[in-house]
């Protein structure tokens, strides 16, 4: 059967998939591409077995990566915590990665990567990459049942405590919001010993995402302490991205930011708050997501060819040496090592 490739941004039909299958998420949608491609220039195209002028019937999004610093390659898709192929069955997933593999070639890329939250276990000779821990809230349940999941001394006690001390909250996606959210999430970055994904990328998320996002800032005595920035697509709300200021982690400003995003999912009738991946190695947010009642599940990327060397930019990121750089970086470039890299990551 033949394989197509079509250009997302330009085609309705990719859209009527992905508002229609069942596992499509945000990082399908065409906003979603189009703040990637205007961002960082990524190029997105999609390989369907579905000629033109016939509803789409399935698809594979990727985006093409080029970088002299790593190499071009292709990935579905960039900074998603997972994007699973849109098939109708395993004979699909079968034509849709030979052809992908065929493109790596074709087109001189380094590797191919996809990173599915249902469907990994018919990928064929692609080899995993990296493992990660996925946690998602199920919303069905009445909100009395939601609350009791939350751990009595790690969410609810600091939930009462924020009250207390008459911690506010507000939402939307303001030039104001937008920047009390960067600044926290550079504290938060430099924290963890990462660079920041640069300010554009964000208010280039809030141009294209337009409703579908929302950033969400705690204060106290007029001072932000902790943000997170939320996607919707259909029925699912997404944690995208957290930050705060650890100086009062004490306030529980953050407990009390995610059970506002759980009350207000529930009114607004969503089934699912996905909470995103998690490193295998970094147990204290997977607890965390676990205080919060979530479920808990591995998910797996797949590259093609097998990996070689040692795990490229991520690993560089994670030596002591390169660590202690950034932690001592001045704010200037510390954001300016984030272009940096977040363009050649992919």
């Amino acid at each position: 059967m033949a394989v197509f490739e079509i250009d997302p941004l330009e085609d309705s039909r990719w859209t009527a998939l992905v508002e229609t299958h069942a596992r499509a998420s945000i990082f399908h949608t065409v906003e979603w591409l189009e703040a990637l491609r205007r961002t960082y220039g990524y190029t997105p195209v999609v390989y369907t077995t579905s000629p033109n002028n016939v509803p789409l019937a399935n698809g594979i999004v990727c985006c093409r990566v080029r970088s002299r610093l790593t190499g071009s390659k292709l990935v579905s898709v960039p900074f998603s915590d997972h994007c699973d192929p849109l098939v109708r069955d395993s004979d699909d997933l079968r034509l849709l990665l030979a052809e992908v593999v065929e493109r790596t070639k074709s087109h001189g890329c380094k590797y191919a990567e996809i990173r599915p939250r249902f469907n990994g276990s018919e990928v064929g000779n692609w080899v995993p990459q990296s493992r990660y821990v996925f946690h998602a809230i199920d919303l069905r349940p009445a909100l009395e049942e939601l609350y009791s999941n939350l751990h009595k001394d790690g969410v609810q006690r600091k939930i009462r405590r924020a009250d207390r001390e008459g911690v506010v909250l507000t939402e939307g996606r303001s030039d104001l919001l937008i920047t009390q959210f960067y600044q926290l999430m550079v504290l938060t970055r430099r924290r963890h010993g990462l660079p920041p994904q640069p300010e554009s990328w964000f208010r280039m998320l809030v141009e294209c995402l337009g409703p579908r996002l929302t950033i969400h800032v705690a204060s106290a005595g007029g001072q932000p302490i902790a943000s997170m920035l939320t996607l919707r697509h259909r029925q699912t709300l997404v944690y995208k991205y957290g930050c705060s200021d650890d100086r009062v982690h004490n306030m529980g400003a953050m407990p009390r930011l995610f059970w506002h995003v759980i009350q207000k999912a529930k009114s607004e009738n969503l089934e699912e708050f996905d909470l995103g991946r998690s490193d295998e190695d970094n147990p204290g947010l997977v607890r965390f997501k676990d205080h919060l009642g979530a479920n808990k599940e591995s998910i797996i990327y797949w590259q093609f060819p097998r990996p070689s060397g040692s795990g490229g930019l991520n690993a560089v990121l994670k030596s002591s040496v390169v660590q202690n750089m950034l932690h001592r970086m001045p704010d200037s470039l510390f954001r300016l090592a984030g272009r940096i890299f977040y363009r050649h990551a992919g």
